[in-house]
């Protein structure tokens, strides 16, 4: 299995995402870290998220599972490394088997170029009263995570996190 250091630097080719949303900062990190909110709107449109375990504070662990259209379950597992609130959250996150397994990409039958395990990284930033500015870094290459439907599966999830904010 790859290891991705916790404290890796962000590589040029890493997939970078930034959306501002007329939402307070507050508002906007809650939604992030409330366990009753994330399984919400945490997946790509058309699919469900379940969570075997959801324990959102530094240290805490999840092991979630992603539901398809098409029926296939892509299973993870990670851990929070950091929450500073209302600013950054930064998680691990592996490939896994419905044990909780760590598995490969190709164990799992997924692109064998994905990464087992990456690091991601939210800042949240208040660049005006109302307003946040979602940054996403995920340590994968942003041209796998094009490839694989990573990359359009989190612009997805922010529409949902943005839905989910208005209702």
């Amino acid at each position: 299995m790859q290891n991705v250091p916790k404290a890796a630097s962000p590589a040029a080719n890493d997939v970078f995402i930034t959306r501002t949303v007329n939402f307070p900062r507050e508002l906007v990190f809650r939604i992030w870290t409330d366990p009753q909110h994330l399984p919400q709107w945490f997946a790509p449109n058309g699919c469900s998220i379940h969570f075997e375990q959801l324990d959102i504070r530094p240290g805490g662990r999840f092991h979630s599972c992603v539901h398809t259209p098409d029926g296939k379950d892509c299973w993870c597992v990670g851990e929070y490394l950091e929450i500073v609130s209302p600013e950054k959250i930064v998680y691990d996150i592996a490939i896994a088997d419905e044990a909780g397994n760590r598995r490969t990409s190709a164990q799992a039958g997924m692109d064998p170029e994905w990464p087992d395990e990456t690091l991601v990284t939210i800042t949240f930033h208040a660049p005006d009263t109302g307003r946040t500015e979602i940054t996403i870094h995920q340590a994968a290459p942003a041209d796998i995570a094009r490839r694989t439907g990573a990359y359009p599966s989190w612009l997805q999830m922010l529409d949902r996190m943005e839905a989910a904010l208005r209702d």
